[in-house]
């Protein structure tokens, strides 16, 4: 494979369940697929403060140095990481389709590559080649299937959870590998000034309308099981038969051909 000048864009993660800063999952298998894809060619880079000490967590993973675009909380970040991106070369630039904390919108990756006038790629899993200035790239279809693209030179990929798992950071090169803060221009963003953050909850179900004289009625109206607007239950089928229906649903989902 030819070498590319890759660059992967990480962000600072927040656990599911405690809430500590860490890395980000997705943020951490785009860094992952970039050091598959050629070590020696890959520069990851962050949009923030360099005081943050889970950026180290990506240090671990083998890399030498991360580079810190220092940017203040709340500061608009995409015209500083559109200028360094389009003043290094890069060639390849990898994201995770949406961050963790902050605003986490995930419209990062689009209008980074809107700004630099590249194409975007979805749900990245594999770059299986490179040639002519030309990728073939695997993409992430829902239900497990993929999809073989040909992308040309340079572009963005934003990568998700169908990607290679990454790899755990050692504690040794965490501490070893070099924090390189970078002073780049800084710009406010107009939507996050005097707007609270307040944690993304689930939206409530709205509660079906139950058109029922009593309450007996109601009752049963309101525990009922919803029927399944499809699908086919198997029982007591032959190991040969129930082969034969999974191949079949896989036929018409496409996943086998």
């Amino acid at each position: 494979m030819v070498e590319l000048n890759i660059v992967a864009l990480v962000s600072i993660g927040a656990h599911p369940s405690s809430g500590r800063p860490r890395r980000a999952e997705q943020d951490a298998r785009a860094v992952e697929l970039g050091l598959r894809l050629g070590a020696k060619q890959l520069r990851v880079l962050h949009a923030g403060s360099a005081e943050q000490e889970a950026l180290r967590a990506y240090l671990g993973m083998g890399l030498d140095e991360l580079v810190v675009l220092e940017q203040p909380a709340g500061a608009d970040v995409l015209p500083a990481l559109a200028e360094h991106l389009g003043g290094c070369g890069a060639q390849l630039v990898l994201t995770g389709s949406q961050a963790e904390t902050g605003e986490g919108s995930g419209l990062l990756p689009f209008l980074l590559a809107q700004r630099l006038g590249w194409p975007m790629v979805v749900g990245l899993v594999e770059v299986e080649q490179v040639e002519g200035g030309v990728a073939q790239v695997l993409q992430a279809l829902p239900r497990g299937q993929r999809r073989r693209l040909k992308v040309r030179l340079p572009f963005l990929a934003s990568v998700d959870n169908a990607a290679p798992i990454a790899r755990q950071s050692a504690f040794g090169p965490a501490r070893r590998g070099q924090l390189n803060a970078e002073p780049v221009p800084i710009a406010e963003d107009p939507l996050l000034l005097g707007e609270p953050f307040q944690a993304a909850r689930p939206r409530p179900k709205r509660l079906k309308v139950i058109k029922a004289k009593t309450g007996a009625e109601r009752m049963k109206a309101a525990t009922a099981k919803a029927a399944g607007g499809g699908g086919q239950v198997l029982k007591d089928l032959s190991p040969e038969a129930g082969a034969e229906a999974i191949f079949k649903l896989l036929l018409e989902e496409g996943v086998v051909r």
